[in-house]
């Protein structure tokens, strides 16, 4: 059992955990701080153990924002935080740096701001281009053997890049977009992680929402939501998305259960070393997600949902050419 679900299994945490970045990053909300602290406790009274944040979100306020609401409670849950990309302070660009000496700094610099001495799983955000991965996960790897992180993690890699990362230090989690709408794990990603008992952290298991029902096809995307310049929001894609969406959610409320516990339910259902990890700003949003821990579908109903919102059926790439080139993870030939 790797490390990732040791940690889990000692907090005694349900499998589905809670992705912190829309309350800093990301969608454009400005959550206030005492309704982004009040969230993040009723999160942890409700029954979530496993946060998961980074360097990157709101230019380290989510950080801060995790470090004040959890100080107490370290010791019941599995803390998650990612580096080697992260806001210029003087320029406000995303920078990819995954020197051993920039990841090693900003892992001192998320122990202050997260008020804690260890780390459970810090992620590589990016894939630094211009450094073998083999010198970032080394760098990450003695910061495990010095007790500062428990687990090197990785995010939006393929799966020669895990197996060449891995062959350095044992890699304990690896996060990737992974949802009904989007099946890129399935390529490579899920195999590898399953060979190599490495955790698959499913980020965006909801689709950024659009499994939950509430985008429509008049939705505006205000600023700062990165939903605006993704292929598959633009009017004309998300029409034919929406329409491939309706099965979904007709056979959702069938069964009556939510959109979202349909779409969280078929994650956890693709193995049992994936977790997904939805986000949201709403209480009653993080209730509904973590009451799919108890739901199962049996093997009609998965065959089903299978067949629904395939590669071929979903229209436009679920980055734009921008930000695909920050991107290692396998693809669809589209």
């Amino acid at each position: 059992m790797s490390m990732f679900f040791k940690r889990l299994n000692e907090v005694s945490s349900p499998t589905i955990g809670l992705g912190c970045m829309n309350l800093s990053h990301g969608y454009g909300q400005h959550v206030p701080e005492i309704d982004a602290l009040r969230a993040l406790h009723e999160a942890f009274e409700m029954g979530y153990r496993h946060f998961d944040t980074a360097t990157l979100y709101g230019a380290t306020a989510n950080e801060r924002l995790l470090g004040n609401a959890l100080k107490n409670k370290r010791q019941e849950l599995l803390l998650a935080s990612k580096c080697g990309l992260a806001i210029e302070a003087d320029s406000g660009k995303r920078v990819i740096n995954g020197r051993p000496e920039i990841l090693r700094q900003q892992c001192e610099e998320s122990l202050a701001r997260l008020k804690t001495d260890h780390i459970d799983i810090y992620y590589l955000h990016r894939l630094d281009r211009e450094v073998p991965v083999e010198e970032s996960v080394g760098a990450l790897g003695k910061l495990v053997d010095e007790g500062k992180i428990g687990g090197v993690g990785l995010s939006e890699v393929s799966a020669q890049t895990l197996h060449q990362a891995h062959k350095e230090y044992s890699i304990a989690a690896v996060q990737s977009e992974y949802s009904l709408w989007t099946r890129n794990p399935e390529i490579a990603l899920i195999d590898a992680c399953q060979e190599l008992d490495v955790a698959l952290v499913a980020f965006s298991p909801l689709g950024r929402g659009f499994l939950t029902g509430a985008i429509q096809a008049d939705t505006v995307f205000g600023e700062g939501d990165m939903r605006a310049n993704m292929p598959r929001f633009n009017a004309d894609n998300l029409a034919k998305n929406l329409a491939v969406f309706s099965r979904f959610q007709s056979l959702a409320q069938s069964l009556e259960v939510t959109p979202a516990q349909l779409a969280l339910a078929w994650v956890k259902a693709q193995g049992s070393h994936i977790v997904p990890i939805p986000g949201t700003c709403s209480v009653a949003h993080m209730r509904e997600n973590l009451a799919a821990d108890s739901l199962t579908l049996d093997s009609n109903l998965l065959r089903e949902l299978n067949s629904m919102m395939t590669p071929d059926q979903i229209a436009g790439e679920r980055y734009s050419a921008a930000q695909q080139v920050d991107i290692d993870t396998e693809e669809f030939n589209q």
